[in-house]
């Protein structure tokens, strides 16, 4: 299939494009660079593009014979969600419901959405169903669920099938290193944990005294080729649904704490962490409850342990 990839310049739309094109379709990056790179598109054609442009996406879904759509592009940090709530509700909110209205035109009938956890809140429960209620603590997570709720209430009209997955935290690589993460500024986790632990850098703790175990946030991290690997499994499954709501995770959480420890033994260096305060919106502790993954997507996750073993040993190599 001819699959449009918005946001397909970014880091998981880098990934998953990559495992498109080894399934044996063609994906078609949209995106505009505002947080993605252009030697990240290597696998199909690009297509230089704001998510919010109606018309560029009709035009690009007609050119290319779009079959589906990936959707991706977006706005995605949290705290810059706190300080420019709008620009998240416009760009994240507005830019589906152009993507939407100009699949309409197209006749492209295949969405997969890339949600969040964000849109649970904080949790009521150790781990999170998908029948959880949602009540995002920041714009960001708020952005994401108003994008659920206009598709699906879109897509039936539209006759469009669709998924929504809700994954939890990313990390990882290519392990063949033709895309990576990169993100400018770097405000994910391990990137930073792995910076410090190399270079002797700062690493900045926020948060100490969340109400967890040892008083840092949980986090359900799940590798980047896996959440890709469950994209490209979405697109089979809607052949024969019309909708797909469903976590992505590994249904494990690991502290801050934790993954500071796997980081220190697998580089093999102390880090320089300076402990701050919790940043505004961070809910304490988000693990998913992935047996309904379990039952379309049969799948064996890479633990976090693994990710940081083979991120140290890459880093090494170069």
């Amino acid at each position: 299939m001819n699959i449009l990839v918005t946001g397909g310049a970014g880091y998981i739309g880098s990934h998953t494009s990559k495992l498109l094109r080894k399934a044996g379709h063609t994906p078609i990056a949209f995106d505009n660079l505002s947080n993605g790179w252009a030697e990240l598109v290597r696998f199909g054609p690009f297509v230089f593009g704001d998510i919010r442009n109606e018309e560029a996406l009709a035009r690009a879904l007609e050119v290319f014979k779009v079959d589906a759509v990936i959707h991706f592009a977006a706005k995605a940090y949290v705290e810059e969600s706190t300080r420019l709530p709008e620009e998240y509700f416009d760009n994240n909110v507005g830019g589906t419901v152009a993507l939407l209205k100009a699949m309409k035109r197209a006749g492209t009938k295949t969405l997969v959405f890339s949600s969040s956890c964000a849109t649970y809140g904080n949790a009521r429960t150790p781990t999170i169903k998908e029948n959880h209620p949602q009540e995002p603590t920041n714009p960001y997570g708020l952005s994401k669920l108003m994008c659920e709720q206009v598709i699906s209430t879109v897509a039936p009209v539209a006759g469009i099938r669709f998924a929504a997955l809700r994954y939890f935290n990313v990390i990882g690589g290519d392990p063949e290193g033709e895309v990576y993460e990169r993100h400018e500024p770097e405000t994910h986790v391990l990137p930073n944990l792995m910076k410090a632990g190399l270079s002797g850098a700062e690493f900045s703790l926020y948060g100490t005294n969340h109400p967890t175990p040892d008083g840092t946030a949980v986090r359900d991290y799940v590798y980047v080729m896996d959440l890709a690997a469950a994209h490209v499994k979405a697109l089979d499954v809607l052949r024969a649904r019309d909708r797909l709501i469903s976590n992505v995770g590994r249904g494990r959480g690991t502290s801050v704490r934790e993954l500071l420890e796997i980081v220190r033994r697998n580089v093999k260096a102390e880090l320089n962490v300076v402990e701050k305060p919790i940043r505004p919106g961070d809910p304490p502790e988000l693990v998913a409850d992935n047996t309904y993954l379990k039952t379309w997507f049969d799948h064996e996750f890479k633990s976090t342990a693994d990710v940081v073993k083979e991120l140290a040993g890459t880093s090494r190599a170069r």
